[in-house]
């Protein structure tokens, strides 16, 4: 049926849009991701609505029907270009701590980042097609998109947000984060009812500073509930997935002649240092309970409206190293991890660290206390040479009824499917040299050796 001189319904919009960016050589990149995601309008009558702008669990992305119809054709390709690439850098899972920290300043420090590649975007495809000068553009009821954290990933923008938050001195009262279904978290536009403010645009999206004390806000939600109900092997099968559609993506763009994408270039090269990463990781889960505060309300009892303090702690307990000693990883490096694993304790100040070599099984077990830390590297004794069989690590954890804060493992990833099951605490993989290896429990993080 022709559609001439007829309106579109949001349905049809949200196809069009996605067939207009696939058609920008700008994006060719990302049509593996495109494609991976799904994109879907939630009907204004739905009773189970999830949002009233936009949201996505990291594999879903879900476009309010009465936000959409407010939307010109330009800010509606920035929106879904905005879910999609909140997909593509698996914010929802890879940031989730720091949503568990400050739900707010996480959702912030992730639209930055998504906002300033996307007005980049935009500037490029205008000066390289000028029928394409308006292809694209943030809507205006306004967004977080300041040019002093260009080049910078989530968590640093969350440190910096977090630390100009704590120098305000301003208590907090605690607010309703929206856990409940049809809710958003805090990121959404103000009041943004699918009416348009352009007086609500963030100075922030120009560079300049916003009003003090007014943080400026997004035009999306993150749905954090929802990937987070996500098991681990669910988690790691979408992030395999996606990172293949990244590849392909790339492969594709190649092909046609396309410049590219800088920041999928980013992902391919992974330019994030593994150690800020284990050390952002490590502050996520090694927690303690010393005295109580009422600026951040324990999550767990928001849903009930019940507002409790949550636990704040300068120290914390025993964090455990398990070292890969099969004989693929030498001595140089095992050595440069135990040296900044050492700094990363001094960081993060735990109790006691206990370093287990293994290779079948654990071949040595080493304790060092606080005070020991800064000799670590010098007098620790490495053991094994068998095979490869990560599981002896929570076995032996379980036999002994050992129950430390943090498990960081440091290995090649050569083990199969073989990552160990039933471990007492939280695991971090840190796998050296093998791309494709991803842990299939726990959190991975591909190290790079400094050579």
């Amino acid at each position: 049926m022709l559609m001439i001189g007829k309106k579109l319904t949001a349905h049809q919009r949200l196809s069009k849009a996605l067939v207009d960016i696939l058609a920008v050589e700008r994006f060719t990149a990302l049509s593996g991701v495109l494609l991976l995601v799904g994109h879907r309008i939630q009907n204004a009558d739905d009773p189970k609505a999830k949002t009233g702008t936009a949201c996505t669990n990291g594999i879903e992305c879900v476009y309010a029907e009465k936000f959409v119809e407010s939307l010109n054709d330009a800010e509606l390709r920035f929106l879904i270009l905005h879910e999609t690439y909140h997909c593509m850098f698996k914010h929802l899972t890879t940031w989730e701590h720091l949503y568990e920290e400050d739900p707010s300043l996480a959702n912030q420090a992730c639209d930055h980042v998504i906002n300033l590649f996307l007005l980049d975007a935009a500037e490029e495809i205008s000066n390289l097609n000028a029928t394409l000068r308006n292809f694209m553009a943030m809507p205006s009821c306004g967004g977080c998109a300041d040019k002093r954290f260009a080049g910078m990933d989530a968590a640093k923008i969350f440190r910096i947000l977090k630390q100009e938050q704590d120098q305000q001195q301003q208590p907090q009262q605690p607010q309703d984060q929206g856990q409940g279904e049809g809710q958003g978290d805090g990121d959404g536009c103000d009041g943004c009812d699918g009416k348009s403010d352009k007086n609500d645009v963030s100075e922030n999206s120009s560079g300049g500073t916003p009003p003090k004390n007014k943080a400026p806000q997004g035009f999306d939600d993150h749905d954090w509930e929802g990937a987070a109900e996500l098991s681990d092997e669910q988690k790691a099968e979408i992030g395999r997935k996606m990172d293949e559609a990244v590849r392909q993506g790339a492969l594709l763009a190649g092909k046609v002649g396309s410049g590219g994408m800088r920041e999928m270039e980013d992902l391919l090269k992974s330019k994030v240092r593994w150690q800020d990463a284990l050390r952002e990781y490590l502050h996520s889960v090694c927690t303690g309970k010393d005295f109580s505060t009422w600026r951040r309300p324990n999550r767990r009892y928001l849903s009930a409206g019940i507002y409790m303090p949550s636990g704040v702690s300068e120290v914390i307990g025993e964090i455990v190293i398990g070292v890969d000693t099969s004989g693929s990883i030498g001595g140089q490096e095992i050595a440069q991890f135990l040296g900044e694993i050492a700094g990363i304790c001094e960081t993060v100040r735990p109790e006691a660290v206990r370093l287990l070599y293994w290779d079948t099984q654990v071949c040595k077990d080493e304790r060092y206390t606080q005070d020991q830390l800064d000799t670590l590297t010098k007098t620790t004794k490495p053991e094994g040479g068998g095979g490869t069989s990560p599981d002896c690590v929570p076995m032996y954890l379980n036999a002994n009824n050992m129950k430390p804060q943090v498990c960081v493992m440091l290995t090649d990833g050569y083990v199969g499917n073989n990552w160990g099951d039933n471990w007492p605490c939280p695991v971090l993989w840190c796998v050296v040299g093998n791309a494709s290896a991803e842990a299939t429990t726990g959190k991975t993080i591909h190290v790079e050796w400094d050579r």
